[in-house]
């Protein structure tokens, strides 16, 4: 028998930008959004992360995903680093990063360790509870990675020694794909279809109910596990290459003299143009995700080609655009060397504070090996992790003092994007460059662009 919809206790093992929102949501007493029932669930909040859940409890969400009101007014949700608690849950929903290591290769360190942890819970609990637990996998992984990587490690883990022999505690699992999009508070977790799955059909309507109960715009119950999986994974793929081709679009143009971004304004009057912008591409989705298809299909025999060009191009993005500016300091004849440059943002994404894979960091390091000073304004940024990780002294408000050479708008932060004219002057000398990455820089100030 599985657990109770209306009243189970669910875990969510990771805190971030996916697992936060989730639990909040959960913790949450409502009516279900599909039947006619009240829900009265409890949460356990999981995560390794010790100062992430002392955070938590003081309200404090450096993601920005959830406010502080949120956080403190949710009375069913413990928020803890002790995993001994995870024995009480009924449902294991795991939320962990799945980064790439140095050589683009997917790592699964935590997803592994998570289903450790939900192995030994499981285990421990079948001694308390009776009910069948369920697994569901949320973090981005290749086709196939939950039944061949994480079932059976919970499954080694999950194996009972008595008297009467060894046997192993029943468990379900599904996979339920994430799609959060940082900083975005219209395409929330609320309102945006779910994908759900699982390993048996009464798993599936299980995990795909659980889902509709707390989601207004539904679900979507895919065929299989690997089917949900390999959804998740092309969505970002299919983004970053649609990104590539724009970004080889704005080179091609550049050789004509000719604007690419009036280009596409001009294209996008067809009603079926897809009008996506040239520019950065970092992050731990778009950046990400098609190393895990790629990774997938090369170990299947097959060398994708087309997905791996895509990912070339914006790789080299953050180069091509040094590139550019060093030929355009020198064709003004500036003296390279000890010009100053204040760069607009960090983070690997607009009005979001998360600062991993971003590409900008590339720039600044490139820029710096022609002893060119850098300096960088970003008033969402998380100062301690920039400080911490690329040892960059933040600026905590827009220098208007005329001492910048070059300024370079890296990220469309919506404060930036307020800037005026006026005060885009004050920041830089007389006949400084604008470099414009995104397409916020006035165009009366003629800004380099990509």
């Amino acid at each position: 028998m599985y657990p109770n919809l209306k009243n189970c206790t669910i875990a969510i093992i990771g805190l971030g930008y996916v697992g936060l929102p989730l639990a909040i949501k959960f913790a949450k007493r409502q009516k279900s959004k599909r039947d006619d029932y009240f829900m009265n669930r409890k949460v356990i909040g999981f995560d390794i992360n010790k100062k992430r859940i002392q955070d938590l409890k003081k309200g404090i969400d450096l993601t920005r995903e959830i406010s502080e009101e949120d956080i403190l007014n949710s009375e069913n949700i413990k928020f803890t680093y002790d995993k001994s608690f995870l024995v009480q849950a009924d449902v294991f929903i795991v939320t962990v990063p799945t980064p790439i290591d140095s050589n683009k290769n997917p790592d699964l360190t935590f997803l592994e360790n998570a289903s450790k942890l939900v192995g030994e819970a499981i285990l421990l609990r079948s001694n308390q509870k009776k009910n069948i637990p369920l697994v569901i996998f949320e973090s981005t992984v290749f086709p196939g990675a939950t039944e061949e990587i994480c079932i059976p490690i919970i499954k080694e883990k999950t194996i009972s020694k008595s008297a009467n022999g060894i046997s192993r505690i029943k468990f379900a699992f599904g996979y339920s794909p994430e799609r959060i999009n940082p900083g975005d508070k219209i395409h929330n977790l609320d309102n945006v279809v779910k994908v759900t799955s699982g390993n048996n059909d009464q798993s599936s309507l299980w995990i795909d109910n659980l889902y509709g109960s707390i989601i207004t715009a539904g679900t979507f119950k895919a065929k299989s596990i690997k089917v949900a999986e390999s959804a998740k994974v092309i969505e970002n793929t299919q983004r970053d290459l649609n990104i590539a081709l724009v970004n080889e679009f704005a080179i091609i143009f550049k050789k004509m003299n000719i604007d690419t971004l009036d280009i596409l304004e001009t294209a996008s009057s067809k009603w079926n143009f897809l009008n996506f912008k040239p520019g950065l591409v970092g992050g731990h989705c778009i950046g990400v995700d098609p190393y895990y298809l790629t990774n997938k299909s090369i170990k299947e025999g097959y060398y994708p080609e087309l997905v791996l060009a895509g990912r070339r191009i914006n790789e080299n993005m953050s180069t091509y655009v040094v590139k550019e500016l060093i030929f355009e300091m020198s064709k003004r004849g500036m003296v390279i060397k000890g010009k100053s440059i204040l760069i607009l943002g960090i983070t690997f994404k607009e009005n979001c504070p998360d600062i991993r894979n971003t590409q900008v960091i590339k720039i600044i390091n490139q820029l710096n090996q022609f002893n060119i000073k850098c300096d960088v304004y970003d008033p969402v940024a998380n100062y301690e992790e920039a400080k911490k990780i690329h040892k960059l002294d933040l600026k905590n408000k827009l220098p208007i003092d005329n001492i910048y050479d070059v300024v370079i708008s890296a990220v469309s932060h919506d404060q930036f994007k307020k800037i005026s004219t006026e005060k885009w002057k004050k920041v830089t000398k007389p006949n400084s460059i604008f470099f414009d990455l995104n397409g916020i820089i006035p165009g009366e100030l003629n800004p380099l662009r990509i």
